[in-house]
């Protein structure tokens, strides 16, 4: 048997784990793992123009996949350029694997241009976090990272593989181990304590998140909401949440601080399910930092590691409402569009056109905050969000999407501005020949920071301020940047040829861009 060296003995470890999608944007030292991605066949290989562009699709793919995916950046560099989807992946609680070169050892004496601290620009992103030193220690690593990025709720690891570690002989390894700790369950007395608030009589709040937000997990909630009058909420931002007509619907918190707090203003009872404390994005003058009501019971039903879909049962047969009938979306039928082009207009002209089972993905911001509302009766569909708030998530998780379920329609609801920061992704788009709609909301400028001047108190601004809020002078075409990177196009300035577009998209496989001139 030829003897493997360490890119080839990485490569053949992922491929083990499960890990056979790498995102990647390559340099020079990280030239022996291409070859060795080349000379082995199963791992599917995407290039990326931008890192941040693979991380998020990573992001993406692992939230549909529920395993992880790799990246493959160079330096402290290009993990430097990938971080801020790193953060909204870490938002998200995905298993991700970073894999990322580094020079070989003894040559970062020179202090090369591209040497940096990569493992400290790593631990900020990153739950775990390893170099490697010898060739033969690659694979026991490579197991290492895997079985803790698929770690409950899911981590990002972040190997670091020095040249010299890939291109020397590997000696052979023991078995390799990618089992994550088994899920667990809460303790009694935290259970003891949700019964007890929803057995009260008064007001509860079951905030659920992550894994709770599954179709199998809603119905177990909602037969528990039935049966103790408890109301179900989620956070604002979640990483993926299963909507749709024959579903438990389940309502979003307010962004705004003041909406957010009066969504629990009468709850005595706050009981978290894969969810934190809630909390407004930001700190204002004058408001508070957390939206329940001072005294408020919080209930922590779960902390990380639990596995959410056996607690709620858990739960519903302490309660006695394992039999109680859920409430679920009924099917509607959603009106289409008509007149001039608003962002209401493309909210409703999405929720009535998407296909059956449909995967939406939502950087819109602030013209898609009345998704929710406009979308009840809607087909069966996934919603995937921006999670961490660092813009540049849309069109990369959308990749990620539509790798890990080619079957599905992917919709991507993007803001105008947050397209900017990865749009290079539409390049990868086009290479892949992925089945994604984006959908552009071109009001030509940060809507969302107009509304945060306000917030702040800042209600008066002059042109200076606006020059900095707006993006026009010159005025961008997104329809000519998406035929530059091969991906059709067209602008629709009326809700008549908006929905004719989104049609005309549906019926067809492969990625389309629509300029939604909001206001035109």
């Amino acid at each position: 048997m030829q003897q493997t060296n360490g890119a080839e003995a990485l490569v053949h470890t992922l491929l083990e784990g499960g890990v056979d999608v790498c995102f990647a944007n390559p340099g020079t030292s990280e030239m022996q793992f291409v070859a060795a991605l080349d000379r082995i066949p199963g791992m599917r290989c995407i290039l990326a123009l931008f890192e941040g562009v693979a991380t998020g699709a990573a992001d993406g793919y692992a939230r549909m996949a529920d395993k992880p995916a790799s990246t493959l950046l160079h330096l402290a560099p290009g993990l430097g350029n990938g971080l801020a989807n790193l953060h909204n992946a870490k938002r998200a609680q995905v298993p991700l694997v970073n894999i990322v070169g580094e020079h070989r050892q003894g040559h970062k004496e020179t202090d090369s241009p591209l040497t940096g601290d990569i493992e400290g620009v790593a631990r900020t992103m990153s739950d775990w976090v390893k170099t490697c030193t010898s060739a033969d220690n690659i694979a026991t690593d490579a197991a290492e990272a895997i079985r803790t990025a698929n770690t409950a709720p899911g981590k990002i690891a972040t190997l670091i593989l020095p040249a010299d570690t890939a291109w020397t002989p590997a000696a052979p390894h023991a078995p390799l181990d990618f089992r994550p700790p088994a899920r667990t369950l809460p303790g009694a007395e935290r259970f003891e304590a949700a019964v007890k608030a929803l057995r009260s009589g008064e007001k509860v709040m079951l905030v659920l998140s992550g894994r709770a937000l599954r179709e199998e997990a809603l119905a177990i909630a909602g037969s528990i909401a039935s049966h103790t009058g408890a109301a179900l909420i989620a956070p604002y931002s979640n990483a993926r949440m299963e909507r749709g007509a024959g579903r438990v619907a389940i309502d979003r918190t307010p962004a705004p601080v003041d909406a957010g707090v009066a969504a629990f203003r009468d709850a005595k009872h706050v009981i978290l399910v894969g969810a934190k404390v809630p909390a407004p994005m930001f700190g204002y003058p004058n408001k508070p930092d957390y939206l329940m009501q001072p005294g408020s019971n919080l209930i922590t039903l779960t902390r990380p590691g639990d596995d959410l879909l056996a607690t709620l049962r858990e739960l519903a047969e302490r309660l006695g409402a394992t039999r109680a009938q859920a409430r679920v979306e009924p099917a509607g039928e959603l009106a289409l569009p008509q007149g001039p082009l608003t962002a209401e207009a493309v909210l409703r002209a999405v929720s009535a056109l998407m296909p059956e089972n449909a995967i939406v993905t939502d950087e819109s911001i602030t013209a898609g905050r009345m998704f929710f509302p406009y979308s009840r009766g809607a087909k069966q569909h996934d919603y995937l969000q921006l999670t961490g708030g660092a813009l540049g998530a849309g069109i990369p998780m959308s990749i990620g999407a539509a790798i890990a379920c080619p079957e599905r329609k992917v919709v991507n609801l993007e803001g105008d501005g947050s397209s900017l920061y990865t749009i290079q992704g539409l390049w990868t788009q086009a290479r892949e020949k992925l089945d994604v709609l984006t959908i552009v909301f071109a009001n030509r400028g940060y809507q969302i920071l107009r509304a945060e001047l306000e917030f702040v108190g800042a209600k008066e601004y002059g042109e200076r301020a606006e020059r900095m809020l707006s993006i026009v002078e010159p005025d961008i075409s997104w329809v000519k940047l998406a035929e530059g990177f091969g991906v059709e196009a067209a602008a629709a300035t009326t809700s008549e040829e908006l929905v004719k577009l989104i049609r005309h998209a549906a019926s067809r496989r492969g990625p389309f861009l629509i300029e939604a001139q909001i206001g035109r």
